[in-house]
């Protein structure tokens, strides 16, 4: 297939950022446009409408940066991002996860919480997306932005009960990363996989905006250095790692925010909203976590526990010590 794409997103998007730097690295012809008030009208018919939309050779709009990827896996040929070891894919899909459900939470925060952020990503995201009547980038369009963005914190969990955990869970993803990264080093081999992009996506936000820029700058700087040159790695040659490799330090630490904190929030966001709770309420690493449950995380963990179920004996007696050395292994195998 030699017909182009279109990337339709913003640069403000971490699933934009990620999806984009797929095509770049799989050298897949594309166009990145930014989303305006028309091409909205144009894929309104999405539903839920959201940001990166893919539009296809053919004239079809589609979304949900997953999906997207697993379908051009699927009809383009070599620079796969998929693991090639099935017990090693799933790991990915499941660090994949990790980033794209969990790391846009500290993300959300840090860009909405202090009056400098609100500032710089306002003026930043009105210019592009344009979501109000008014000229681009104008006081009022900035400041619908700023006060359309933070009276959705506590919808998402950016509260003051929740930042402690929040805060802590950004430290602990940098200091997962920062002794592993480097030039031709990515958490599976020397070639990025989804998770890596994934990862890529919301780091790359963390690494612009101001506080967590500095944050970052401070105890992560070579995982700064990586952000970067993700962004177009359409030079990069590699091989993954074998299996034991792959599931070395790096995946593990990773792994273990996934069994100390994602797969607990998954569950706890599961069981309230089965209860039909008003909140879920979690305590980790001493800190408090409380949040409206949410249908959408409901399928997240439906959707691991089934990609889990269907490994085979094999693969699950290889992924067992590391999965239950990180805590994962419980909340995986009880449905199972």
């Amino acid at each position: 297939m030699t017909e182009r794409y279109r990337l339709i997103g913003s640069t403000a998007s971490p699933y934009a950022l990620k999806l984009r730097a797929i095509m770049r690295y799989r050298r897949i012809a594309f166009d990145w446009v930014i989303m305006n008030r028309s091409l909205r009208e144009a894929t309104s018919s999405l539903k839920p409408m959201l940001i990166p939309v893919l539009q296809y050779p053919d004239g079809s709009y589609r979304n949900e940066t997953t999906t997207l990827a697993y379908d051009l896996e699927r009809r383009h040929q070599g620079r796969s991002i998929i693991p090639a070891h099935s017990a090693v894919a799933f790991i990915c899909d499941l660090l994949e996860d990790l980033a794209d459900e969990w790391a846009v939470k500290p993300l959300f925060l840090y860009r909405w919480w202090d009056p400098e952020d609100q500032g710089y990503v306002s003026r930043w995201a009105a210019e592009e997306w344009s979501v109000a009547d008014a000229e681009p980038g104008s006081a009022a369009e900035v400041e619908f932005m700023r006060q359309r963005q933070t009276s959705r914190m506590p919808i998402l969990g950016a509260t003051d009960e929740n930042r402690p955990l929040l805060q802590e869970s950004y430290r602990r993803i940098l200091k997962a990363f920062e002794p592993h990264i480097g030039m031709t080093r990515y958490i599976f081999g020397s070639r990025p996989s989804l998770a890596d992009f994934a990862w890529f996506g919301q780091l790359s936000e963390l690494a612009t905006d101001p506080t967590p820029m500095r944050i970052m700058r401070d105890i992560a700087p070579f995982t700064d250095h990586w952000v970067r040159r993700l962004d177009d790695a359409s030079g990069v040659e590699g091989a993954w790692y074998d299996c034991e490799q792959a599931l070395g330090p790096f995946a593990e630490g990773l792994l273990a925010i996934a069994g100390e904190l994602y797969l607990p929030f998954l569950v706890a966001n599961a069981d309230a909203y089965r209860k039909d709770l008003p909140h879920l309420e979690m305590n980790v690493w001493g800190h408090p976590y409380a949040l409206t449950p949410f249908k959408y995380q409901v399928k997240c963990l439906d959707q691991i526990r089934e990609r889990f179920g269907a490994l085979s004996q094999t693969d699950r007696v290889i992924l067992k010590p590391i999965l239950e050395r990180t805590g994962c292994w419980q909340h995986l195998h009880q449905a199972n």
